[in-house]
């Protein structure tokens, strides 16, 4: 019995594996940081035996809250990922399998590869209204990638969208996948008409470090990017720094960030109500928008989610607060979960990358019911 995470986005520690029934991990916090919650690992071992694994010391993640009523996902093929029934006493996350292959993997939430992250933008690009460009780059050397979508014009509204400045919240750079599919779709009349009133500007991945060395929620140096919009350097923040420079130029009239969330099990988005500048306007777009959302997709409601920021008391250094601001536009953070959307539940898949995509592609829609608007 042989257990892996010396790749892309791996992340465990082994505590003891010496028994299939008593297989103690734990898991190690991102680099510089003392932030621990993602894992992603490979068991090599025989198949048809009983194995059982107990992930500890959980009690001091990053969101402990987070293991309760999680199942673990899982994969034999990297394609398909299911969930493994789990239980959590406080400290301790114990899940059982019985493997069918002598390999599985398992992870926090079904990963999003650097290969797969390069198709998306290189696919992309073939469109003939897309630009790839890369901003520059990363405190690893990686790129910072930029897509434009769209002809510019004065006449046309500028929408940004980005996923990832938490990186082990895979499911963003999903859900913007199903988006781009649906916008890229030159038979798609959604697409067509916001391409007619609008250019797009999409960053999948804000940060490609902290996905390729396993982070949960930090860049290279354990700096958690959505803490620093507005006072980026690149010295610790180039992703925000360089992302941030461009928005200055295009302007924004419309930002979405996607997330997701540990402990809440449900789709919902997180308004800019405590900006200094929140007003009747503000808040007309994000009611339209959360209305029209409510009606395109039963995964989407509003009944939970994080508090309201009191008049005034925004921390603008979080990208949605600093851009609905700077640029006094709708700007929402989009939170899906790690669990699942129980309002509509999957036992067998949970919230996943499948539903991510179409989640994507139905926020489409409605940015397409409100473009009069912004």
């Amino acid at each position: 019995m042989k257990i892996f995470s010396n790749f892309e986005s791996g992340n465990i520690h082994i505590v003891s594996a010496d028994s299939p029934d008593n297989i103690q991990l734990t898991i190690p916090a991102d680099n510089q940081s003392d932030i621990s919650q993602w894992f992603h690992f490979r068991l090599e071992s025989q198949p048809q035996l009983h194995h059982q694994f107990s992930i500890l010391n959980l009690a001091k993640s990053a969101y402990p809250e987070g293991w309760q009523d999680y199942d673990v996902v899982a994969s034999y093929d990297r394609e398909e990922w299911f969930r493994i029934p789990a239980e959590f006493d406080g400290d301790t996350l114990t899940f059982k399998v019985v493997p069918e292959y002598g390999s599985m993997y398992f992870a926090y939430f079904a990963p999003f590869s650097y290969d797969r992250h390069q198709d998306l933008l290189h696919q992309a690009q073939t469109q003939f209204n897309c630009k790839l460009e890369t901003l520059g780059s990363t405190l690893d050397g990686n790129d910072m990638s930029l897509l434009n979508i769209g002809e510019p014009s004065e006449e046309k509204k500028n929408i940004w969208i980005i996923g990832r400045q938490h990186p082990g919240e895979t499911m963003a750079e999903w859900f913007i996948e199903g988006l781009l599919q649906r916008l890229l779709d030159d038979t798609d009349t959604v697409a067509k008409a916001l391409l007619d009133k609008a250019v797009f500007h999409i960053v999948p991945n804000m940060n490609p470090d902290g996905s390729i060395r396993g982070h949960l929620r930090t860049n290279a140096i354990g700096v958690n990017l959505n803490r620093e919009w507005q006072t980026p350097s690149m010295e610790k923040s180039p992703e925000v720094f360089l992302v941030r420079e461009r928005m200055l130029k295009t302007g924004v009239d419309m930002f979405l960030d996607i997330h997701g969330d540990e402990a809440i099990p449900y789709n919902f988005v997180a308004g800019s109500e405590g900006i200094p500048s929140y007003n009747e306007r503000h808040a007309a777009l994000e009611n339209a928008f959360k209305a029209t959302l409510l009606t395109i997709t039963p995964e989407f409601q509003v009944a939970h989610g994080y508090d309201k920021d009191e008049p005034g008391k925004a921390n603008l250094t979080i990208g949605s607060n600093w851009v609905a601001e700077q640029f006094k536009c709708l700007s929402y953070t989009i939170e899906m979960p790690f669990k699942d959307h129980i309002s509509h539940p999957d036992e067998f898949y949970g919230w996943s990358p499948e539903r991510s995509v179409a989640f994507g592609q139905d926020v489409l829609a409605a940015v397409r019911a409100i473009i009069d608007q912004i």
